[in-house]
């Protein structure tokens, strides 16, 4: 169903670059938003970078500089490294902009008038890198549970959220949405977060000065969680454009690592129930890329300058993979990870998934196709036959990547398409129509691979959009397989035949390393 949508990835905290754990979670942002734009939904995708607290200042201090310049600069990373994977963000979100200034304190202001905002003395211990406080009991060996770092010592008047007067009604909302939250062991980790009982946290800081200030208190500026929660919220008009964010914020999607579960399925719920909005509709929580650490490319170490053992998936700059391999193929390969699960990630993966399913299916398909269609129909490709073998497959793979894409699996999306390309190629084999001479057979063969070939691009462009175009281009069909829409397009037949189809250097050369 044609409606709106609306998806957001975290927004990236500027204390350090972009990494390839960033670029996951952006990557398959990206291709859900084009397969929803694909489908003719009104999409509204928007990603950006969180400036204020103290990390910020801590990292800024290091370089020598003021937060704001360094907030600069480091925002201006993560939209190059974006730009150089192919993000086709609709907004890109800063919370030092005006608009969020002004979002953030309407916002909390009406939190505060409803009553559920209080001044009180905070004692306990701070982790830096999390911005979020800890008990004795929540510390592994006295140090941050999530970051293994030792914690601080910290005590200051702040102001309350009075978190724990939401239990019920968090509960309660749970319950009337059990998809609200998926997939469902993330729901079931937040359930479990609420009914071991919410406390009372703190939104503001008076030792800090790199931050919102609070409208009714100015000696207090918000803490940076509860200032970079709202950008989704700023991003639609909260506050400026009240028409435009009853029209978006029904039909909000946050994707998101399971590092802030607790962030996004307890407290941004509340916050929204306390300030009179529904919470967000859809959380989807995905799992972590684990470096398998089998090998690195010389590339790789040469940019790290470390040893292979040392290596995280947070050293790991996009670029320095893209570079390697080119952007669609890393593309394709972060998004064949499974969302939801921890998935493992390594060098010899990748060139193992290029070669299988890129250099060996997809590239295999395109190359064969053009060499056999010159040498058999001058270069022109026939017209699909109507009851070919291949319409029933291709059929299915677009109805299961419509449903994939759907629910936030695009890896079996892109396994339904390539269960496409396989049945391509195995007519191919089947018939063999280079060894046989011009004619009817010949034609209706390979007119209905090239037809397959059609609709494998328009499957494959949200995860693949150069790679498509290039396919588009090469088997003579005009505009952008963006320009089409799905499910109309993807019926079988769609291919004319009497079009120029062109030879062209490997989309996908084998690699050997």
């Amino acid at each position: 169903m044609v409606g709106r949508f609306f998806l957001t990835t975290p927004i990236y905290y500027v204390n350090d670059a972009p990494h390839v754990g960033h670029a996951y979670t952006t990557v398959n942002a990206d291709a859900i938003a084009r397969w929803h734009r694909l489908s003719g939904d009104d999409v509204f995708f928007l990603t950006g970078t969180d400036e204020h607290g103290a990390k910020v200042a801590e990292s800024a201090e290091e370089h020598g500089m003021d937060p704001k310049s360094w907030a600069d600069q480091t925002s201006a990373r993560f939209v190059e490294a974006w730009r150089g994977l192919g993000i086709s963000y609709d907004d890109y979100i800063r919370t030092t902009e005006p608009r969020h200034y002004l979002a953030v304190q309407a916002f909390l202001q009406r939190v505060y008038d409803n009553g559920f905002i209080e001044k009180g003395l905070y004692e306990g211990l701070y982790c830096v890198r999390c911005e979020d406080y800890y008990t004795e009991e929540q510390l592994v060996e006295g140090n941050c549970p999530t970051h293994g770092t030792p914690v601080t010592h910290m005590e200051e008047e702040n102001y309350f959220f009075k978190l724990d007067e939401f239990e019920g009604r968090l509960l309660e909302w749970y319950e009337a949405n059990p998809e609200a939250v998926q997939p469902a062991a993330k729901r079931n980790e937040a359930l479990g977060i609420i009914k071991g009982g919410l406390r009372p946290i703190s939104i503001t800081r008076t030792s800090l000065r790199w931050g919102i200030p609070v409208p009714w208190d100015d000696r207090h500026v918000f803490y940076v969680w509860y200032d970079a929660l709202i950008n989704y919220a700023t991003a639609i008009g909260y506050g400026a454009d009240e028409e435009r964010f009853a029209q978006w914020w029904p039909v909000v999607h946050h994707l998101l690592a399971k590092d802030i579960l607790r962030f996004h399925t307890v407290w941004w719920p509340a916050m929204c129930m306390a300030a009179g909005i529904d919470p967000p509709a859809n959380v989807f929580v995905h799992g972590f890329l684990l470096f398998g650490g089998e090998r690195l490319s010389k590339t790789m170490l040469q940019r790290l300058a470390r040893s292979a053992e040392d290596v995280n998936i947070t050293d790991i700059a996009p670029d320095v993979l893209t570079d390697d391999f080119g952007v669609d193929p890393i593309r394709y390969h972060l998004l064949r990870s499974p969302l939801g699960a921890d998935s493992d990630f390594s060098y010899d993966g990748i060139v193992s998934r290029y070669n299988a399913d890129l250099a060996n299916n997809l590239g295999n398909l395109v190359a064969r196709l053009a060499t056999v269609v010159g040498s058999k129909c001058g270069g022109i490709g026939p017209a699909p036959a109507v009851d070919s073998p291949l319409a029933a497959s291709a059929a299915a793979a677009v109805s299961e990547a419509a449903e994939s894409w759907g629910r936030f699996a695009p890896h079996d999306a892109l396994a339904a398409t390539w269960r496409l390309i396989g049945a391509a190629n195995s007519l191919l084999e089947a018939t063999e129509p280079w060894k046989h001479e011009p004619g009817r057979g010949v034609d209706e063969v390979l007119g209905s691979a090239l037809e397959a070939l059609r609709i494998v691009t328009l499957l494959v462009s949200p995860a693949m959009p150069q790679a498509a175009e290039e396919i588009w281009r090469r088997i003579g069909l005009s505009g952008s397989p963006g320009d089409c829409r799905l499910p109309a397009d993807a019926a079988w037949g769609g291919y004319p035949g009497g079009l120029p189809v062109a030879r062209g250097e490997s989309l996908f050369p084998r690699r050997k390393d």
